[in-house]
């Protein structure tokens, strides 16, 4: 919690915009004055779609904020075989809720820019349909333990991550990838929870 007075100095931006400084002018309980000084541009987003499988709601909070703070630009979350259909009427998928979450990952990495977010809750027509557009320009790859091919490092280019669910993606789905040009590549031997896939993941192609 702040304990800013009048005179104080805080770090601030606009939502989508830039960023800087603001002195408090005035505050009271119902009103808060600043003269503010936006001079700085937010750090450049991550050229990465993130397509994931809808996770568990109670980490799907978590994941929202690790997106935002890492600055990926695009997620996806997607239908998968694994995926409990009580995951899609989850109140934390509502637009407001995920909004906040991702509010509080920008704040943490001093950030203005919300990453684009993509519902796509059937996997066939997504991945048939509308996948190949969407990754177009991109080097594509599916996170997919037991694959032979390790995932590379510090390839900071575009790139498309698609990441399965507890249990990982079933074979027809990766199948269904690599039809559409990923490559499966894992991420060594450990089976790891999701949320810490994605950040092991983004931290790994992106230095």
């Amino acid at each position: 919690m702040h304990r800013a007075v009048v005179g104080d100095t805080l770090r601030v931006g606009m939502l989508g915009g830039l960023m800087g400084s603001a002195e408090i002018i005035s505050l009271s309980r119902d009103e808060l004055i600043l003269r503010t000084d936006l001079d700085s541009l937010p750090p450049e987003k991550l050229p990465l779609t993130l397509l994931l499988s809808l996770p568990r709601p109670k980490m799907l909070k978590r994941i929202l904020q690790t997106v935002a703070s890492m600055g990926v630009a695009r997620l996806v979350l997607m239908n998968s075989y694994r995926v409990e259909k009580s995951f899609w009427d989850s109140p934390w998928l509502q637009p407001a809720v995920m909004h906040e979450q991702l509010l509080l990952g920008l704040e943490q990495a001093r950030d203005t820019v919300l990453p684009e977010i993509l519902i796509e809750p059937l996997f066939k027509p997504f991945v048939e349909d509308r996948l190949p557009e969407l990754c177009h320009g991109t080097r594509c790859y599916v996170a997919h333990p037991g694959v032979t091919e390790h995932c590379p490092v510090a390839l900071n280019q575009p790139l498309t991550l698609a990441i399965g669910p507890e249990g990982g993606f079933i074979p027809y789905e990766v199948d269904k990838l690599v039809e559409t040009g990923f490559e499966a590549v894992n991420l060594g031997p450990r089976i790891l929870r999701v949320e810490t896939a994605v950040t092991a993941l983004v931290a790994r192609l992106f230095v």
